[in-house]
């Protein structure tokens, strides 16, 4: 993260969990061998630190499904722990966040390890394990902006705020006091820092590591 960037907000109304198993007929007859040897996971590989896409298999990473790339992050580690247990074969495919439930639904992927929220709408389409991560809602904004100094919901009235696309995180906004919800983001890594510095937002929703958790504004 830039240096001109301050992690601020938080305390959770709901955790967050970082993995998740689809609820897809786990008993098909008609795999065959092979495919009971892989276990297919699916993520963005565009949410650092839980998940990224980079070029080589430094620091564990994983080669994407179909391509020369390859994804490194925890939620990538918490997949080759789960593979190796079933005694599978792990395969990361790259999956935009939209597509993850759908891809899951139709036995494209074995399951989810992508920071997915388990919400009530989420829970009538797919199971969801045990949590085995949680975090905090912050809010990111410029260091020397309007808002640096926001200790409360109510600061940030009247401001600019968004964060990505069919996320608990772009939700919580609404709990904002006359916020100016934005469009959603495609995802992070293309467009929250550069829409920050370049003033088209005033702020976005992310996540913080509980242990990171700085006791600022409550959602």
């Amino acid at each position: 993260m830039k240096k001109n960037l301050l992690l601020m907000l938080t305390t959770l109304f709901a955790i967050l969990v970082l993995a998740a198993c689809g609820s897809a007929d786990q008993g098909s007859t008609d795999e065959t061998s092979e495919e009971k040897e892989v276990f297919k996971v699916g993520l963005e590989a565009a949410y650092p630190p839980f998940n990224w896409t980079q070029k080589d298999d430094s620091n564990g990473a994983v080669k994407i499904e179909g391509s020369d790339e390859y994804a490194g992050g925890y939620d990538v580690e918490i997949a080759k722990r789960v593979a190796e247990a079933l005694g599978k074969e792990l395969v990361i495919v790259k999956t935009d966040w939209e597509g993850l439930i759908p891809a899951l639904q139709t036995n494209v992927i074995d399951a989810v390890i992508a920071g997915m929220s388990p919400t009530d709408e989420r829970k009538q389409a797919i199971d969801f394990s045990d949590n085995y991560y949680l975090s905090e809602f912050v809010i990111v904004t410029k260091a020397d902006g309007k808002y640096a100094n926001a200790k409360t919901l109510a600061d940030f009235a009247g401001a600019k705020v968004t964060s990505q696309m069919g996320t608990t995180n772009y939700n919580v906004i609404d709990q904002i006091p006359n916020v100016q919800k934005e469009v959603a983001m495609n995802n992070f890594t293309d467009n929250a820092s550069l829409q920050l510095d370049t003033g088209v937002i005033d702020a976005y929703v992310a996540e913080m590591t509980r242990s990171d958790f700085i006791n600022c504004c409550k959602f």
